[in-house]
């Protein structure tokens, strides 16, 4: 699995999402991921990662061996610069 194939399912499963991914050791199962996303608004970090998790589906469970997840609102992402 590729950085590009994480950022898509991510983006399909949450259509206004801001998504970036990083492949972090090349190996293709494990990753960084930024997502921006106005669903996350009045959502605690485990409802936010659920959402990640529930948009990648089967991959996760199998292809995916390590996430590492940043879930912002568009605020919080604002903020941060």
């Amino acid at each position: 699995m590729d950085a590009k194939e994480v950022e898509s399912l991510i983006r399909l499963g949450i259509p206004d999402a801001h998504v970036e991914v990083r492949d972090t050791t090349g190996g293709g199962d494990h990753f960084d991921a930024l997502i921006v996303s106005a669903v996350f608004e009045g959502k605690g970090l485990v409802e936010r990662h659920q959402t990640v998790y529930k948009a990648l589906g089967e991959a996760m469970r199998v292809r995916v061996h390590a996430l590492s997840l940043k879930t912002l609102t568009p605020a919080q992402y604002e903020n941060r610069r």
